[in-house]
């Protein structure tokens, strides 16, 4: 059997972590060989200990400086880099075959991109890469012939629900319409009252999921739902008339594809991230997770509703700008990060982040996306105008 090199973007999140988890169980099978991190030297290094890839890359030069050290007194035979740069060339050389990107919001964009160019296995957890430029990542994965395995638990499930053949297109293949699992997030039966006074932590308290701050603040809003609802639309080229959502608090059935016929296949499992990262590993083969298999028993029912469009603003608009089409979508994930970052600061209101994300969107108009750098150029604008927002206090 040959093992299979894999770079893990943003090793220290959720997902990387549990990237390494699964790999941990299958040692004859995967090797680490680049792990990447933001700022989590000490995290970081004890993935070092354990892990021995080749490559450790931290964002910033003086963090990558005390790995570096570290590992050399650990007598570690780990080369410790710094910046995008080394990202973007360790998601593409040659040695790599498989990339689990994770890195949460924009900073994932560039390597993972390489990636596709590169023609790797691109296991993709970021979901901001299809948000800012799904046009040009999609052109890169069929130029370049990567194999693109989505780990975002609803659209693998959307993935394993689909026939082999789906890239023919999705109306040739009898289906009706995606229907894109929501938890609901810890705010779905909360009085629209009591949501201005939400704090960090009531929001970052998901029911049913362990993630990192920012995507759990998106989960409340349901703005993550939303990006997922543009990044189902570039994975599976759907028209958004095509993807529903539908809030089901449980968190069992991942996602689910209707077709012509009447029927409805659909994955379900433990929520749990570790079981889209093994499908993604190991695809078309399936390994041992380490998650228990569901216990349909204990679950006794699955309840399932419409989203309250007024209720989650946030994911009316992911809907308005995948319509609107061109750099709209990396506008509105540009203002969303810098919303979701001043809430966590505590410097905006939780109903601040639809207003000010509503806002942007209304001061720029979207351009065609013909390059990165017109993706990057809306990016940089937003970003520039949603802090000038906050500063000048127009949302509370």
């Amino acid at each position: 059997m040959t093992i299979q090199n894999v770079t893990i973007l943003g090793s220290t999140g959720s997902i990387g972590v549990s990237t390494l988890d699964v790999i941990r169980r299958h040692p004859d099978r995967y090797k680490v060989f680049a792990l990447c991190a933001h700022t989590q030297v000490d995290k970081l290094f004890e993935q070092c200990l354990e892990f021995l890839p080749r490559f450790a890359v931290l964002r910033d030069a003086r963090l990558a400086g005390q790995l570096a050290e570290r590992c050399r007194q650990a007598r570690l035979d780990v080369e410790v880099r710094h910046g995008v740069e080394a990202l973007i060339e360790l998601s593409a050389l040659p040695e790599v075959d498989s990339v689990m990107a994770a890195i949460v919001g924009a900073a994932g964009l560039e390597p993972t991109l390489a990636a596709a160019k590169a023609g790797k296995k691109v296991m993709l957890a970021n979901k901001e890469v299809l948000v800012m430029a799904g046009e040009l990542f999609m052109q890169a994965v069929r130029e370049h012939g990567a194999v693109l395995l989505p780990v975002d638990s609803e659209h693998n499930a959307i993935f394993q629900s689909l026939p082999v053949g789906f890239g023919r297109g999705l109306a040739a293949c009898g289906v009706r319409q995606i229907l894109l699992t929501a938890s609901g997030g810890p705010f779905r039966n909360t009085p629209l009252s009591e949501l201005a006074n939400v704090t960090p932590d009531q929001a970052c308290a998901h029911p049913n999921w362990v993630m990192g701050r920012k995507i759990s603040v998106d989960s409340a809003t349901m703005m993550n739902k939303g990006l997922e609802v543009i990044e189902a639309h570039w994975l599976f080229a759907a028209p958004a008339e095509l993807i529903q959502v539908v809030v089901h608090p449980q968190s069992v059935i991942h996602s689910a594809v209707q077709y012509a016929d009447g029927s409805v296949l659909a994955q379900m499992g433990n929520p749990d991230m570790r079981t889209p990262i093994a499908y993604a590993l190991a695809y078309p083969e399936r390994i041992d997770s380490g998650v228990e298999s569901l216990d349909l028993f204990k679950v006794a029912h699955l309840d399932f509703c419409e989203p309250d469009f007024e209720r989650f603003r946030c994911l009316q608009l992911a809907y308005d700008v995948l319509r609107e089409g061109g750099t709209a979508s990396a506008i509105l994930n540009a203002a969303n990060e810098v919303a979701v970052a001043a809430f966590l600061d505590v410097q905006m209101s939780f109903l601040g982040i639809a207003r000010l994300n509503e806002a942007v969107l209304a001061a720029l108009p979207a351009g065609p996306e013909g390059s990165l750098a017109d993706v990057l150029g809306a990016d940089a604008e937003a970003r520039r105008l949603a802090r000038q927002m906050i500063l000048e206090k127009r949302f509370g």
